[in-house]
């Protein structure tokens, strides 16, 4: 239960040996670098943008050729590969892979060309088939679209808006020429149908040139346009071209799609790159933190303390840098909790809370006992731990490199699953009633594992009350964490005025409370505390009110804002009333895996016993089942950090402090083994 002491790190090295210092600091991947301040140092910074730009671009085309790759050859993968953890490379491995950088970024600019090269003509066949499906209507036309006629005939090719025949154009064309009064025309134009469907018909209008423009006013009134696609060749000659175009289009892609497939041999080489030009941008990054002087350079940022020493032996040694560490102990300095195998599990879940902030205690193992022993009591079925605590035991035993925060995750739910299993053995669960329905339904025989401890379901009142003594402990473990580290700092009477008191409050309440008949009728408890105890008790919390209303305003100088600031914190205890009947989520989360359960069973055993009855309550037992133990494993995590959060967080911690966020190498398919 404790911070990792921090340092502050100044480092200094020649311009020259920047690159390999920079590298070095990299792999080490323990210094959480700051910006250096500039301004009265002598030293400048600079702007390292159009280069994290240009490494920016370099990986996203990497990556892009790596998903294109993946498209085209997917890559094979066992169903467990998420747990395989990264790829080791050895040092000498990285830098022969470096060397070869320009080469597999050409291999990837070719990946990218050939997916455009598909992509433009796949484009290309949907325009040539619109151009064949436009053409279809004029496939028997003898002449091209565009002609217009000859030296003493003009010609107008396009569509009439209806599926027509000839002497239906030729009447509408007579009744219009008399409409518009135009004499001598209709009987000189001739009607050639080329095509027709329902909603056009295709023609070729040939009349005298004298005449062209009085049937082009009488066309473009009927409705006459010109075909969607024109211009020289005749229709069917052209279909057969764009067919040749679309088939070596075709052609061009399966060729584009066989090399693509051919490039999967450097999908590692893709991979590596990825994660090499993440480094350089993280690198630049940092280069910009740095000050920058004429031969020289300076960084600065913190350090465990742990490795100060070993950073400065390497690089003082190896380069002569010069290293000055010191003890930390600003405002900004950045967080890493040092916990044993059995709470660092947890970090993770405090972290998406807040870290602790500057002084606090790490509250991640007084957090892990209570966590793992609610976690258990809200899904309390042994078999269920059971398969809990075997399955992360095997992940963890059969995947030993993989990433640290899934393993912790995994570790986590193991000692939950321990919890659960020992909770289950407790209250009499193993998939419920599994065990008694079965030997029922197809036994016949009444076998029934009795709890070690009693049935929720069929003691609830006496598993409330157990929820709420659960919650009193859990809160009062919280102000113990507050007296702690008011004391561990100093401050003796906040430790008094604001934990003692409450203490004697909340503590004799409860014990006043127990020596009265008709609690312990409403609680049916076995006991009751002798009248004596109650008045003691209530002398003490007694004293414990009049501590918290006389010195919980004490920041006030006003002494009836003193007073009145004590008696509104005073109020307060109705909070620890909520507080405590908020663990009574306990029993309804216990209740609700256990009903659930049982109701599964139920159903599978409807079938009756025999082959057909059997399979029936397999499929209805695992369906069921499975379905039970994800949604009570997503309710025990959410509520078990809810109670963390919320109640125990809330006596006494604030958090709000930094990440410690190293400078490393930040990979996301290899790991570059360390020196």
């Amino acid at each position: 239960m404790a911070v990792m002491p921090m340092s502050k790190i100044n480092i200094f090295g020649l311009r020259k040996d920047r690159k390999k210092i920079l590298e070095a600091i990299q792999r080490m991947g323990v210094v959480d670098v700051r910006t250096f301040e500039k301004d009265e140092t002598g030293f400048d910074g600079i702007d390292t943008m159009l280069s994290r730009s240009k490494f920016q671009k370099a990986k996203t085309d990497c990556e892009q050729a790596l998903d294109i790759v993946g498209r085209y050859r997917p890559e094979s993968k066992s169903l467990f590969a998420s747990f395989d953890g990264k790829d080791l490379l050895s040092h000498e491995d990285y830098n022969r892979m470096v060397e070869k950088r320009d080469m597999i970024f050409n291999a990837a600019a070719k990946i990218l060309r050939l997916e455009k090269s598909i992509s433009e003509n796949k484009a290309k066949i949907i325009k040539l088939t619109g151009n064949i499906e436009a053409l279809t209507q004029w496939k028997e036309l003898p002449i091209p679209l565009n002609y217009h006629g000859t030296s003493k005939t003009s010609a107008f090719i396009g569509t009439f808006p209806e599926n027509c025949t000839e002497e239906f154009l030729l009447k509408q064309f007579a009744e219009i020429c008399d409409k518009k009064e135009i004499q001598g025309v209709a009987d000189i134009v001739h009607v050639e149908l080329v095509g027709s469907n329902e909603t056009q018909t295709c023609a070729v209008v040939i009349c005298p040139k004298t005449v062209s423009a009085e049937t082009e006013e009488v066309l473009r009134y009927m409705g006459f346009a010109a075909p969607v696609l024109s211009g020289d060749g005749i229709p069917a000659e052209k279909i057969k071209a764009f067919e040749n175009e679309i088939e070596d289009a075709k052609k061009s892609i399966k060729d584009a799609e066989n090399q693509i497939c051919d490039s999967a041999s450097e999908r590692d080489n893709l991979k590596f790159l990825v994660d090499y030009y993440k480094m350089r941008i993280d690198k630049y990054q940092v280069l910009e933190q740095l000050g920058h002087g004429k031969n020289t350079f300076a960084m600065t940022g913190y350090i465990p303390t742990r490795d100060a020493e070993k950073i400065e032996k390497e690089l003082s040694e190896k380069w002569g840098a010069a290293v000055e560490c010191s003890p930390a102990d600003g405002d900004d300095v950045p967080v890493m909790l040092k916990n044993n195998g059995f709470a660092a599990p947890l970090e993770g879940v405090l972290e998406t809370f807040s870290l602790p902030g500057k002084g606090e205690l790490d509250p991640t193992a007084a957090m892990a006992v209570f966590y793992y022993f609610l976690f258990g009591l809200m899904l309390s079925d042994a078999a269920y731990g059971i398969l809990m605590v075997l399955i992360c035991g095997i992940a963890l035993w059969k995947f030993p490199r993989m990433n640290e925060g899934m393993k912790k995750s995994l570790k986590m739910y193991l000692y939950c699953g321990i919890s659960t299993t020992f909770w289950g053995v407790m209250f009499g669960g193993y998939f419920g009633d599994a065990i008694q329905v079965i030997a029922k339904t197809f036994f016949d025989k009444d076998i029934v594992i009795e709890p070690l401890w009693f049935s929720p379901m069929n003691e609830p009142m006496r598993m409330l009350i157990f929820s709420l003594l659960v919650g009193i402990i859990h809160l009062f473990a919280g102000l113990g964490m507050k007296l702690y580290s008011l004391v561990r700092t100093g401050n003796w009477k906040d430790a008094i005025y604001d934990v003692i008191f409450w203490y004697m409050l909340v503590g004799g309440a409860i014990v006043y409370l127990l020596s009265m008949q008709m609690f312990v009728d409403m609680a049916s408890l076995s006991f009751i505390l002798p009248p004596s105890a109650g008045a003691a008790a209530a002398v003490v919390a007694g004293i414990g009110a009049l501590g918290i209303a006389l010195t919980a305003g004490r920041s006030s100088k006003n002494p009836f804002k003193r007073l009145a600031k004590g008696l509104y914190e005073l109020y307060g205890v109705t909070s620890y009333l909520s507080d405590i009947l908020s663990y009574s989520r306990l029993l309804a989360l216990g209740l609700a895996t256990g009903v659930i359960a049982n109701v599964f069973n139920k159903m599978g055993s409807m079938f009756g016993g025999g082959i057909v009855g059997a399979i029936a309550f397999t499929i209805v037992f695992i369906v069921g089942h499975t379905l039970n133990i994800g949604i009570n494993l997503l309710g025990a995590y959410v509520h078990t950090n809810r109670l963390q959060f919320v109640e125990f967080f809330g006596k006494f911690y604030d958090g709000g402090g930094e990440k410690y966020s190293p400078f490393k190498a930040d990979t996301g398919y290899y790991e570059i083994k360390k020196d």
